[in-house]
């Protein structure tokens, strides 16, 4: 299997590129700048998102794609409509006319951020993003899912949590993904025999979890890692925190207390 992996020199992709090359030797990394630490050995294409010329030649003979590329974070509109959601949009069309197999989307916890902590939810929840970044995400869902249905393609979308190699708050500690489960997962998309379309939380072993990822456990989804082994380093980094009223309730967390304007929700024990 030829995979590419799309934002390679981000933080993600950084973090599992090496061990995903381990298991899939012929991988190649793209992104819109070369990442710094690039081995001899690896196979990078330089391409930006929203040219589909670009997207087009870095697709050419691959199987499944690890779509981590784009804006990672909130930002400007015009940023988001380019990157995530243009960027998006050309990824998905470009691996429609090359043919590729599979693609692993890398939606995002902010998909649904709106929701309160104390509502668990499961995949099916309606989307309710907490920011630009988040409707980018219910974006390329969808997006993911028409391709599926209309074209064939095999999609996955994981709605990520927090990638680490630790929770450092209390918030991580329900959203923590350990760097080997999302591989876990991504194997998952690539590999799962009769894949069409699935959404799954990428969220590693969490007790304080506000997920529902019985959907996971179904594909085969065995996650090795388990937050509250760090719980207590967290909490103490969480007591030396501000309260934040609106990030605190939601489960978005600061992307909903951004630019907030609504009424400020209640405290759980009130409603």
């Amino acid at each position: 299997m030829r995979v590419l992996m799309t934002g390679a020199a981000g933080g993600i992709g950084s973090m599992i590129r090496h061990d995903l090359r381990a298991i899939y030797p012929d991988l190649v990394l793209s992104d819109i700048r070369t990442p710094p630490d690039l081995g001899p050995d690896e196979t990078f294409i330089a391409a930006d998102l929203t040219q589909p010329a670009d997207v087009e030649a870095a697709l050419d003979g691959i199987d499944a794609v690890a779509h981590f590329g784009g804006f990672s974070v909130e930002g400007p509109w015009d940023t988001i409509l380019n990157a995530n959601i243009i960027g998006c949009y050309n990824l998905f069309e470009a691996a429609r006319k090359k043919g590729v197999k599979r693609v692993v989307f890398a939606s995002s916890n902010h998909a649904m951020g709106f929701y309160p902590r104390h509502q668990p939810i499961g995949t099916a929840a309606v989307p309710r993003p907490d920011s630009r970044y988040g409707v980018s995400k219910v974006f390329g869902e969808a997006v993911g899912a028409l391709y599926a249905d209309k074209h064939g393609l095999g999609v996955l979308s994981l709605r990520i949590g927090n990638v680490a190699y630790k929770p450092i708050d209390k918030r991580r500690l329900a959203i923590w993904l350990h760097p080997e489960d999302l591989i876990q997962l991504i194997r998952i998309g690539f590999e799962h025999p009769g894949l069409v379309y699935e959404v799954v939380y990428g969220a590693s072993f969490n007790e304080r979890t506000w997920w529902d990822n019985t959907r996971a456990f179904e594909l085969g989804y065995r996650p090795k890692h388990r937050a509250e082994d760090f719980a207590a380093e967290a909490l103490a980094a969480q007591a030396k925190l501000p309260p934040d009223p609106v990030g605190d309730y939601f489960q978005g967390g600061t992307f909903c207390s951004d630019a907030f304007t609504a009424k400020p929700p209640k405290p759980a024990s009130a409603t």
